[in-house]
């Protein structure tokens, strides 16, 4: 068993075939050189100073796991089933792909001086100084990873100015009445929040977006999104999607023999919600890994085709989603979202298929399994914030 990619759906992976079973060789690649960690750390902890990492608390070595760390995968040769790295070739019977997601650069700053991505342990190591140092940080994107970098600049004592493209936060993820109250949090938090604006160019000490404003910076951080790790598949032969993610079936098998994928490179089926999801969270890098090593050692296993799950701490708050709300019907609100704490459930059919919780973890808690479950709900009784969401189930 071969396993590429280090995070949390590869070691995942890997600590799953031994417990399920697996008494054979079971090798974990990895491209950074660190012991693998936690990704969500780093921009919290690790980034402020209060952690020095987040690594895995895993022995590899009593679990009898072959961990090769510093080694890139350069491509993958299917009809000889094996995988080439920057070490030399390494035959595999069977090969999971967990290389995850990479950030999206911003274009033309590649060789800019003093521009940063937040991805890895290393990205995070060099932005220590920065906030160490309250330098005057710009952020492009108002996505997730822009607002939680932009709260920790915050509590460093950074003045922050983020720079997003869109006219407001979270355009991507969220519909425009739910992401239009969190606009209000950057000012709370002291943050200068510049929509509908690109930058044009990046200079010493300055950003300059297209409308011929200078923002002053120490420092610019990227957070304009993320795609799947996967350009060294090229040739391979192994079906990709349009955005670049493997495509897998119900059990997490590529298109090639003897090969599977997880996590944030790979997109899967969901019958709940009938079209093919690409998931970018660490929820679905822990859950498939169990998926992968049932079917591999000939288990009997439901298809994976989890509720999707993440949450997110930003200025004070703490944000949780579960599901997927692209084809609902209806949007109820639960509370008002000029409060601390507020919910926006969406259903199709009168069922609940997702939700946004702010404060309320009870309500995510609840909803989630509602989800899984397909339970009706009623709408009315669901507005009231006071009720239980369990307690608005009709069917």
């Amino acid at each position: 068993m071969v396993v590429v990619g280090a995070g949390m759906a590869g070691v995942q992976t890997a600590v799953a075939l031994r417990e399920q079973g697996f008494t054979g060789p079971v090798t974990l690649i990895g491209a950074e050189p660190h012991q693998p960690y936690d990704r969500p750390p780093l921009s919290k902890a690790v980034l402020l100073g209060t952690a020095d990492g987040s690594a895995f608390d895993v022995d590899f070595a009593s679990l009898d796991i072959d961990l090769r760390l510093g080694c890139e995968a350069l491509g993958v040769r299917t009809a000889d089933h094996e995988l080439d790295t920057a070490a030399g070739p390494v035959p595999y019977d069977v090969l999971v792909l967990a290389t995850g997601a990479e950030p999206v650069r911003l274009p033309g700053t590649g060789q800019a001086p003093g521009v940063h991505l937040l991805r890895t342990l290393d990205d995070a190591e060099r932005l220590r100084p920065v906030l160490a140092g309250q330098h005057d940080v710009v952020v492009v994107g108002a996505g997730w990873i822009g607002a939680e970098f932009a709260t920790a600049a915050r509590e460093a004592g950074c003045a922050v100015t983020v720079v997003e493209a869109a006219d407001r936060p979270l355009a991507g993820a969220l519909p425009a009445e739910v992401a239009a109250p969190m606009t209000a949090w950057y000012a709370d938090a002291g943050v200068t929040l510049r929509t509908g604006a690109r930058v044009a160019a990046v200079e010493p000490g300055a950003v300059v977006l297209d409308d011929g404003a200078r923002l002053p910076s120490g420092a610019v951080v990227v957070g304009i999104g993320a795609h799947p790790a996967t350009g060294w598949l090229a040739g391979s032969g192994i079906a990709l999607g349009p955005h670049g993610d493997v495509l897998a079936d119900d059990r997490l098998r590529t298109s090639a023999a003897d090969v599977y994928a997880v996590g944030d490179c790979t997109s899967f089926p969901s019958a709940r919600y009938a079209e093919r999801l690409l998931v970018h969270h660490w929820d679905n890098a822990l859950q498939g890994p169990r998926t992968v090593a049932a079917d591999i050692l000939g288990e009997e296993a439901a298809p994976y085709d989890p509720v999707p799950y993440f949450w997110s701490e930003q200025f004070g708050r703490f944000v949780q989603y579960a599901g997927h709300h692209a084809a609902a019907d209806r949007t109820v609100w639960r509370g008002d979202p000029a409060d601390p704490a507020w919910t926006v459930c969406w259903l199709r059919e009168g069922r609940l298929v997702a939700l946004l919780a702010v404060g309320r973890p009870r309500d995510l808690a609840q909803g989630r399994r509602l989800i899984e479950a397909g339970r009706v709900l009623d709408a009315d009784a669901l507005r009231d914030p006071a009720l239980p969401l369990k307690q608005a189930v009709v069917e």
